[in-house]
């Protein structure tokens, strides 16, 4: 995979990849999280015009999956990372959290932080595999994250803050 920065006339197509993935909660009954929308067009053009929304892009140069990263706290926060159905398995998420780190890197970065599900075996556990470690305690801005998670109707019991430093942080 090609991992790059996601074109603007991609943008509807990152909502319906979004889509695609959430299938996956569907099937193990989270119709809230499968059913959620994907990020408005204009979330993902500030992301992309900021520099910090990349797409793994295949053979073809489509999008098969992407990252969407936020600054939060002094650190690089992974919003948002979402693989198609059809390319699952792959390896992708893990190439576009690993570009993620070396973006991070290179520019000072010292963490990388995230949220997602504890139980969830494709959220939490994998995240820990990739070298984040749950945080005891949130930061100002990763607090504000979990009160619009809480809102949006997440069990904040369900969902977890994880931290990984960056490589040669």
């Amino acid at each position: 995979m090609n991992i790059r920065t996601a074109h603007r006339d991609e943008l509807p197509v990152l909502q319906t990849l979004e889509l695609a993935a959430g299938v996956l909660f569907r099937e193990i009954g989270m119709t809230d999280v499968a059913d959620h929308p994907p990020p408005a067009l204009e979330v993902f053009e500030h992301a992309r015009a900021a520099g910090q929304l990349w797409v793994a892009a295949d053979d073809a140069d489509r999008p098969a999956g992407f990252v969407l990263v936020e600054l939060v706290d002094d650190g690089v926060h992974i919003e948002q990372v979402s693989v198609h159905p059809e390319y699952q398995g792959r390896r992708i998420g893990r190439q576009l959290i690993e570009y993620v780190d070396a973006w991070a890197a290179g520019r000072g970065y010292p963490v990388l932080t995230l949220s997602t599900f504890r139980s969830v075996p494709w959220n939490g556990p994998y995240y820990a595999r990739l070298g984040f470690e749950e945080l005891p305690e949130l930061t100002p801005g990763l607090a504000r994250i979990r009160a619009a998670e809480t809102a949006f109707g997440l069990d904040p019991a369900e969902r977890i803050f994880m931290l990984r430093k960056v490589a040669g942080q």
